[in-house]
């Protein structure tokens, strides 16, 4: 006897298959694996052959089979589930090395019974062939070993693998040129779909056994970490608690020397998965009674894992178990790694004072618990040296030992690991690019963020590669320019690795999107640590702007034909406007430089440039540029006037620089280099980020930038130091702005230019419009009762919807978050009226879907969202809005225009009656489905209307204006002098002024200077200066409070007094910048001023609370000492 001889009536050689997995079960475990997969494969096959329901996937593998939409949708979740299973099991067989259990083999060959109940409840012909109701898997059943048994190998399972697929394909083709065997299949279909419907109608009972094979995914994620669940003491472990009970752990973890490193508790029903943390920390518990190791938590269900490393760190979800080695390192954590405070930064990477105190902020934070942060630095402030000083201190303290860095742009990943490689010479670098590289070659992993995905979901996506990058794979990411385009489209990545998170960007903190806060758990506005482009300029770490506004009037106003003149007129008529041969009226603004380019336009733009533009090479030559194009079109224009107007240059001074163009690298590799053409690199988008060419000193911005972020990031391409770089000693003092798009003035007014926001996808569009047009069906707002055509819509939508949600690969790195709303909407019923709410459905909108790969006509669905937006606003009981409804009715007309295709003649008719007005009066949802079903295939045919370019040299006027570019954030004013004396001193230039300057002792002789100075030389009155200096406590205080002390003066001598203190912490850095920043500008502090705001709000106490009663006599002595420095030492005091 045997389990499967229900299955032998009908289907006598799966039968056998079957058979022959449950005899080798107990005697050769690797060999019934295989013939399990074997048996569900051609169960699989055959049930495509004779469903006509079913449509042959793309590829006719196993995978294929099971994952295709049509497929998962009429098996469901449950089988799906175990076949999947089988699948990955039976690949294991012949591919892995890993031991096999009987008691493995005999829970997978019972997972392909339920397969074949399921296959034989559906499709018997005769009753009597199908499983009864209560039918159960009888273990006792399975053979017992014969003696002698041979176990195959992996050698043999594999040869025998490839011989069943050439057997299978040969059948195959044998089948399909066979009219016989053509018609047997068609007869098989027909007698196999009315079996099928006969049975649905009579439906058998049968327990799937759901938990149990929720419990064998358990076992999958402990092999993808390289856990062996069936090895020596893992599975049952016993132990007994500190009241004397006894009892069992699922799964124990246990490291090289014998000591438990983690457990698994396994959850077998639908609870969540943190149900059981309390049970498990008691098996913690007695764990570590027994074996002096507190192992690491793990709880899951087969869905979810939650891991509690309870010594260290609350729960927290994660997306599979790390493997011994990294478990290993985990624990021994504990009690290795050391006080990051105690670390000292490397000066050599990151030795300004804000890189320190950027540093100091994220260490505190992290040795508070948090294990996220995000670092606000304006761009060119050394964001990437400050995340390599940190990487570097929290190796050496034995926080992190592999680190992922994360770029947007494959220029980005080369730079940032060429810097990593200078930096930490000793430590292996991995740069993941073009599918080069090995992730396993370095401590320090850089990459782009689609390689990455693509690298995760290669090891997750089907089981057989899994592992190789688990979700302990790194302990630090960090993300290069964090902002929330890059967390939509792949914040997976940090949802699949468990390791801190550290996000780097240039991005002012107002324009810090919330979404951004909340990925990195901060206050909205409260970055870990801020240091902005308006204080890197102030001290001295980066170069201002120097702008200028170029205004056209054709940029600004367009151009009319009417007044221009006669001359221009004549020429406007020959102008080749289009194929239309439509001439316009008049040419708004928006149009040039988009398809209207104007000789004269970018002629005088471009003269301005090379006229005013700073320059180098003792002013024989323009310095490096970057302008800023509005499209490939502009670009290639502003080039080729170049070329026509600077001949000389021979085509090599000015190149275009865009994503489309050929070794664009290479091209930028060029430019970087001061000597080398070209000089003038003319781009659209690519050069806006990521690009460091110190040697930038001019930029153009030759069009509007809609976006704050952005703008402040192209203006970071001139801010980088480049000393002597007009000649030895005269290093670059700023860099020139030349805005033709109406930036500057824009901007300076902070009127929130509207952020391009980032949309959702045409996909999740499309979903949620559909999942919104079946609430509003169901909500009845146009008359749905079961008999009306609103019904057979809402069928169809929600048919393509779960459609879409069976094809979501459940071990995709995208889905594993989703895990439950799969389960839950991809059963059929979910769907169903009175289920639950659909809204749920929402999160797996942007999840890929098998179902969405062969719709690829994008035209067609940007008519399914149009009409499905005319169909919602219907269905709620409304009109269809007047936007959608012209433009579905232009689109119409223009298909009318095409009758001489066939496709579109078989719908004149209907294409005829949308283009009317009168077809939209009381339009239906079912009309509205007619429409769209029968004509979205017809949009591509429309010829799109695209506008051809066009070359013309009208007189345009260019006006040239200096302009100042505010660089405070709204609400704050710019610096200014406070007096004349002030604005003289700061032109004036003296040995003791320089004496005040860097807070150095005063003396008679230099004080009487300071006084010819101001009266001889600045012409201020001697009883003006006396009665000031009275005031002040003495002329040279008086001066000091002027001209202010020299800030790197200033924290020299403040950080001689405090040397006992040093290293400084976070907070002692931002206290001390303070104090610093008010002897910059006022020459002195008050030691009192130290006990009120602004200092006890940044220091969160006393001078004390920070540095110790030690320290705070220091401190006070320093400024003491440093305020009676500004008098003679008769005087002081």
């Amino acid at each position: 006897m045997s389990n499967f001889q229900f299955f032998a009536a009908e289907w006598p050689d799966i039968a056998a298959e079957a058979r022959r997995a449950e005899h080798y079960c107990a005697g050769d475990p690797r060999g019934a694996l295989f013939y399990a997969r074997r048996t569900a494969e051609l169960a699989v096959t055959w049930m495509y052959r004779a469903d006509g329901a079913l449509s042959w996937p793309y590829k006719n593998d196993f995978v294929a089979l099971i994952h295709e939409p049509g497929f998962k949708a009429l098996v469901g979740e449950a089988v799906f589930v175990k076949l999947n299973l089988i699948r990955k099991r039976g690949n294991d067989a012949v591919h892995k090395t890993v031991r096999f259990t009987p008691d493995e083999a005999l829970r997978i060959v019972r997972e392909l019974w339920h397969v074949l109940v399921f296959i034989a409840s559906r499709y018997a012909v005769d009753p009597a062939n199908r499983p009864p109701a209560g039918i159960r898997f009888d273990a006792a059943l399975v053979p017992k070993p014969k003696p002698g048994l041979i176990q195959k190998t992996r050698a043999e399972l594999a040869a025998a693998q490839a011989a069943n697929e050439e057997k299978d394909r040969e059948l195959a083709e044998t089948r399909a040129a066979n009219a016989e065997l053509l018609a047997e299949l068609e007869a098989l279909r027909a007698e196999r779909t009315q079996a099928a419907e006969r049975n649905e109608a009579e439906p058998i009972p049968h327990d799937l056994d759901e938990a149990s094979t929720r419990s064998l995914y358990v076992d999958v994620l402990l092999r993808e970490a390289g856990w062996d669940p069936h090895g020596t003491d893992v599975a049952e472990y016993p132990v007994t608690f500190d009241d004397g009970r006894a009892g069992r752990v699922d799964y124990v973890l246990w490291g090289d020397d014998g000591r438990p490193l983690g457990l698994v508790e396994a959850k077998r029903t639908r609870l969540d998965a943190r149900v059981g943390q309390e049970q498990a920390r008691r098996y913690a518990d007695a764990l570590e009674a027994r074996f002096g190791q507190r192992p690491v938590i793990y709880t899951s269900n087969g869905y979810e894992t939650w891991m509690w490393d309870d010594l260290d760190a609350p729960p927290r979800q994660v997306q599979g178990l790390r493997t011994r080695d990294e478990l290993e390192l985990l624990v021994q954590r504990r009690a290795s790694r050391k006080k990051l405070a105690s670390i000292p930064i490397d000066d050599d990477i990151a030795g300004r004072p804000y890189q320190h105190e950027a540093i100091r902020a994220v260490t505190e934070a992290l040795e508070q618990g948090e294990r996220r942060a995000l670092v606000v630095m304006a761009t060119g402030s050394g964001k990437t040296r400050t995340a390599i000083a940190l990487v570097e201190l929290l190796q050496q303290a034995g926080w992190v030992k592999r680190v992922l860095f994360l770029a947007d742009r494959r220029a980005l990943v080369r730079q940032a690991a060429a810097a990593f490689r200078a930096q930490l010479p000793d430590t292996p670098v991995a740069t993941l690019l073009d599918g080069t590289g090995d992730a396993a070659d370095g401590r320090i992993v850089v990459s782009t963020y689609p390689t990455m995905l693509n690298l995760i979901d290669r090891g997750t996506g089907d089981g057989e590669a899994a592992g190789r990058l688990g979700p302990g794979a790194f302990d630090l990411v960090i993300v290069d320019e964090a902002h929330r385009s890059v967390y939509r489209k792949y914040g997976a990545i940090f949802g699949y690795f468990d390791a801190l998170l550290i996000g780097l960007t240039a991005t002012p903190v107002d324009e810090v999107d919330r979404n951004t806060y909340h990925l990195f758990r901060l206050e909205d506005g409260v970055p870990t640590y801020a240091y902005e482009l308006e204080k890197a300029i102030e001290q001295g770490y980066l170069m201002p702007p120097a702008a200028t506004e170029i205004a056209s009037e054709f940029l600004h106003r367009g151009i009319r034909y009417d007044e221009r003149s006669a001359e221009e007129r004549e020429l406007w008529d020959l102008t080749d406007w289009g194929d239309d041969g439509d001439v316009p009226d008049a040419v708004d603004a928006g149009a040039f430089n988009a398809w209207l380019f104007n000789e004269s336009t970018v002629d005088g733009v471009l003269s301005t440039l090379m006229t005013q533009g700073r320059t180098v090479a003792g002013g024989d030559r323009l310095g490096k540029t970057i302008v800023f194009a509005r499209n490939e079109a502009h670009a290639r224009y502003i080039q080729q006037r170049f070329d026509e107007n600077y001949p000389e240059y021979r085509g090599t001074f000015a190149r275009v620089i865009t994503h489309r163009t050929e070794q664009a690298d290479r091209l930028i590799d060029q430019f970087s280099r001061p000597d080398e053409a070209p000089h003038i690199a003319i781009s659209v988008d690519m050069l806006d980020t990521g690009i460091d060419v110190p040697e930038v000193v001019n930029l153009v911005f030759f069009k509007s930038v809609f976006s704050k972020t952005k703008f402040w990031q192209m203006l970071g391409r001139g801010t980088r130091l480049r000393p002597d770089l007009y000649g030895p000693g005269r290093d670059k003092e700023d860099f020139a702005v030349f805005d033709v798009g109406g930036n500057i003035a824009f901007f300076n007014q902070d009127l929130g230019r509207l952020e391009p926001g980032t949309s959702a996808s045409l996909q999740e569009r499309l979903f949620t419009a559909r999942v919104r047009l079946v609430e509003a069906l169901d909500a009845g707002a146009s008359g749905v009762d079961a008999a009306s055509a609103d019904l057979e819509v809402r069928q169809s939508v929600v048919e393509h919807l779960h459609r879409i949600v069976a094809g979501i690969h459940p071990r995709n790195v995208l889905a594993r978050p989703h895990l439950r709303a799969i389960e839950r909407f991809v059963d059929a019923a979910a769907w169903q009226p009175g289920a639950g709410p659909l809204r749920d459905a929402l999160e797996l909108a942007s999840l890929p879907s098998a179902a969405l790969a062969e719709d690829t006509d994008e035209q067609a669905k940007r008519f399914d969202a149009l009409l499905l937006r005319a169909q919602i606003a219907v269905a709620e009981g409304g009109a269809v809005p007047d936007a959608i409804r012209d433009r579905v009715r232009a689109l119409a007309q223009a298909m009318g225009q095409q009758r001489a295709i066939p496709l579109v003649a078989a719908q004149g008719e209907l294409i005829e009656a949308v283009a009317s007005p009168e077809w939209w009066q009381d339009v239906t949802v079912p009309l509205l489905e007619l429409a769209r079903t029968r004509l979205r295939s017809l949009v591509r045919l429309v010829p799109a209307a695209r506008q051809k370019p066009v070359y013309a040299d009208f007189a345009d006027t260019i006006e040239i204006a200096d302009a100042e570019l505010t660089l405070r954030q709204p609400g704050v004013d710019q610096a200014r002098f406070a007096d004349k004396v002030r604005a003289f001193l700061a032109e004036y230039e003296s040995t003791t002024l320089f004496k005040v300057r860097s807070g150095r002792q005063l003396t008679d002789t230099d004080l009487a200077e300071l006084e010819r100075i101001l009266i001889d030389i600045g012409g201020f009155s001697a009883d003006e200066v006396d009665a000031q200096a009275g005031l002040a406590g003495g002329l040279g205080r008086l001066i000091r409070s002027i001209v202010g002390l020299d800030g790197a003066a200033a924290r020299s001598f403040l950080e001689d007094y405090l040397a006992a203190s040093l290293p400084f912490n976070a907070r002692q850095i931002g206290y001390l910048d303070l104090v610093v920043d008010h002897l910059a500008k006022d020459g002195r502090v008050d030691v009192e001023l130290l006990y009120s705001a602004p200092f006890r709000e940044r220091g969160s106490g006393d001078p004390e609370d920070l540095f110790g009663d030690d320290g705070a006599d220091a401190l006070t002595t320093a400024l003491r000492d440093l305020d009676e420095a500004a008098a003679p030492p008769q005087l002081a005091g």
